[in-house]
């Protein structure tokens, strides 16, 4: 009995997803140790009729890992393969989570360029769903990619690159699992580097009136405002020559666990029983902000801990309609009925060149509103969508949205291109779900 059987149960337990939205109970589970071993569990499940899908760490809100299927644990395929100094780049299993990798990066004088607020996401799961940070000239994680091996439908080892089948690397570096299943992940690193975060309350009107100049002036520039405030907290990270002065470790403990989480957590609690009440918390929440600078390594800077549970939409417009985007939103809250009690995100990317990306073609903005686990969201998430919509925006592929593939294809330029690459590599839609049905289409 081959090494995948013994790590390969008859019926999956039902699995969930971090915030708790999706659940699916797969027929079977796999937990391959080596790309041969999940080769042959993606031809057995072939042969035995079962969809495939891969799952992370779980924190897509979508169900775009959901299925009845087989489920593919990638838990033991992670770990750094290699790292290529002369060409500076470092190869890594996907499973591996981003914080290991960051860790380890860090240990070797390396980092990635620009990564997304949280790393407790897998290497593919988060490049598979486009994640992102904020950047005026660095782009998403997926962007960063050199190079891909997959298993596609057929049970092939494929890889590909700018050079080796170019199409199917444009397309497979934001893939969202409808292409095959990734083993591993080529990123482009360099040297080490200090960021100095300068964190600052600021009115929204200042913000929203100096949007173009703080963008410009800053290489990640990105703010929360608070809804029924006109309050922002704004984060501007640039490289410094040094030298390093990180958050002391009191400070950090206060700012990060015990306000961002912790009476964050309280603060939401109590707008969930008490909704009357979350005009008034917000206030109160926006006004406690206090300014901080402090210069670390990358990862330490662009992420932080986020343990309190919530539900997220995020869309991507052209940059220069994020202003009137977000006006629109606020006085969409302000005439309705509405109580919210989760900060709205802002942040930028430049265009890049993948096929799905959310930037793809295109400089772009993104506007993020989020509501606390158990709290009723959908009005709120709808309204949004409305005016997101209207702006040509692009759904977070891993965020909760409702567009489907007849919008889809009118936002992206290059939707046709997926597609036909999909039917060419799995038409028998091996990796399907009711999810990748409704963005991409039977």
């Amino acid at each position: 009995m081959s090494g995948t059987r013994n790590r390969r149960k008859s019926v999956g337990s039902t699995w969930r997803n971090w915030a708790g939205t999706v659940a699916s109970v797969p027929q079977r589970e796999a937990r391959p140790a080596s790309v041969q071993e999940l080769a042959d569990a993606v031809r057995r499940a072939a042969e035995d009729g079962l969809r495939v899908k891969t799952v992370g760490s779980g924190h897509s809100f979508t169900a775009i890992a959901a299925t009845d299927g087989l489920l593919i644990r990638p838990d033991l395929m992670t770990g750094i393969r290699r790292i290529d100094r002369s060409e500076m780049t470092v190869t890594v299993d996907s499973g591996t989570p981003l914080k290991r990798l960051n860790a380890a990066l860090a240990r070797e004088g390396l980092s990635l360029t620009n990564m997304g607020d949280i790393m407790e996401q897998t290497v593919a799961g988060a490049t598979s769903t486009g994640t992102h940070g904020t950047g005026r000239d660095s782009a998403s994680m997926a962007a960063q990619i050199k190079a891909l091996e997959l298993v596609t439908a057929d049970g092939r080892v494929r890889t590909c690159s700018e050079k080796e089948d170019p199409d199917l690397f444009a397309a497979a570096r934001i893939g969202l699992g409808a292409l095959g299943v990734v083993t591993a992940i080529t990123f482009a690193v360099e040297p080490l580097f200090l960021l100095t975060a300068r964190e600052e309350p600021m009115p929204l009107d200042r913000v929203l009136t100096d949007f173009d100049a703080l963008h410009a002036e800053n290489e990640h520039f990105e703010f929360y405002w608070f809804p029924h405030t006109g309050n922002c907290n704004t984060k501007r990270n640039n490289r410094s020559a040094g030298p390093a002065a990180p958050t002391g470790a009191v400070r950090g403990w206060i700012d990060d666990e015990l306000l961002s989480n912790g009476a964050f957590q309280v603060a939401c609690s109590l707008g969930r029983t008490f909704p009357a009440a979350v005009p008034a918390i917000a206030r109160f929440s926006s006004r406690a902000l206090s300014a901080r600078t402090y210069t670390d390594i990358p990862y330490k800077v662009f992420t932080s801990p986020r343990r309190v549970r919530f539900v997220e939409m995020e869309y991507a417009l052209p940059r220069e309609a994020v202003v009137d985007a977000l006006r629109e939103v606020r006085a969409m809250v302000d005439r309705s009925p509405l109580r919210i009690g989760f900060p709205v995100e802002v942040r930028t990317a430049p265009a890049d060149d993948i096929t799905l990306s959310t930037a793809s073609g295109r400089e772009s903005a993104y506007i993020a509103v989020h509501m606390y686990r158990g709290t009723p969201y959908r009005s709120y998430f709808t309204a949004v969508e409305r005016i997101m919509t209207a702006h040509a925006g692009r759904p977070h592929w891993g965020k909760i949205h409702t567009r489907d593939a007849g919008y889809l294809a009118d936002v992206y330029p290059r939707f046709g291109e997926f597609t036909a690459l999909r039917d060419r590599l799995d038409p028998d839609r091996l990796f399907q779900n009711p999810y990748l049905r409704r963005v991409l289409g039977d």
